[in-house]
């Protein structure tokens, strides 16, 4: 169903906004879009305008939505979404009140991100016996993510300027093209170096390239093929787990906080704009609990 050019308009000025004003991913304005345009197709479809919509119209919505099996955590999704919406319709006169301010849909929660332990990272980035090109630049990616904690899309699209290796720092342009430095080990230095050194230059095959990380046809590394190479590597490191390139990241905090790094500075190195973001990697085992309450807690112990 076509939408009425007044919910275009509005739906058009509003992704501006986003994309102008909050400097938002275009990963993250796509998202919008499409949970904001299953939502006026669905005001269409009850011939419902804009200024029009009241509380009870969302949450038929959201009835809807809940009656199609869309999961609990993107109808909170698309709660946000809408409240941002309707924020910006009030903020530009368009409408004359929120019907989303009254609203009080129980939220889905957040669930601890999986990480991997210790030892399955140490096995992941032993990488293969065989030193290839290939190979030496999988291992330099795998190290490099590891080290810094970054997002996939950041690492596949790292331009060969942002490295500084003798200082040890990579800049990474994240979200809203908010840049942010972060430092990597001597481990993570080597790999790249030996990618650097001898592969990088055989895989363009006298091509140009600005990226950091590049394929044997001389482009650019994509996400969904370092999706298959992070399978691919764990699966012949006889990792059993399904992993992903995002639980290297969960991995990268989880150990930094598990050390004792502060929360102030794993923010910082994974780029969350709010901190409470980075608060979800806190969580710690309940072996270590008891460890702890039984080394400091004065009754811990039967007294003799």
């Amino acid at each position: 169903m076509s939408l009425p050019a007044e919910m275009l308009h509005c739906q058009d000025l509003f992704l501006h906004y986003l994309a102008a004003e909050k400097r938002l991913s275009d990963n993250t304005i796509r998202s919008y879009q499409a949970d904001l345009g299953a939502f006026l197709s669905f005001l269409a479809r009850i011939k419902i305008s804009l200024p029009h919509t009241g509380p009870d119209h969302i949450r038929d919505f959201f009835a809807a939505c809940k009656k199609n099996g869309i999961a609990n955590r993107s109808n909170a999704r698309r709660l946000s979404c809408l409240r941002s919406f309707f924020r910006f319709l009030l903020a530009e006169k368009i409408i004359g009140q929120d019907p989303t301010c009254i609203l009080d849909i129980p939220k889905s929660g957040r669930s601890l991100p999986t990480d991997l332990s210790v030892a399955e990272v140490d096995m992941l980035l032993a990488g293969p016996g065989e030193k290839t090109d290939l190979t030496l630049r999988n291992t330099a990616m795998l190290h490099l993510l590891y080290a810094t904690g970054m997002r996939v899309s950041e690492l596949v699209t790292l331009p060969l300027a942002a490295l500084n290796l003798n200082a040890g720092f990579v800049r990474v342009l994240g979200k809203g093209t908010k840049e942010r430095l972060v430092p990597f080990g001597e481990e993570a230095k080597d790999k790249l170096l030996l990618y650097l050194q001898h592969s990088r230059g055989r895989l363009l095959k006298a091509k140009k390239s600005r990226a950091m990380f590049v394929t044997s046809r001389g482009t650019a590394m994509t996400r969904l093929r370092f999706w298959q190479i992070i399978q691919e590597t764990a699966y012949a490191a006889g990792i059993a787990k399904k992993i992903s390139p995002h639980m290297l990241r969960h991995s990268f905090a989880t150990h930094l906080l598990a050390q004792g790094a502060d929360l102030r500075s794993v923010q910082l190195m994974l780029g969350h704009a709010d901190i409470a973001t980075t608060q979800i990697y806190t969580h710690v085992d309940t072996g270590r609990l008891q460890a702890v309450h039984r080394k400091f807690h004065p009754r811990s112990t039967r007294k003799e």
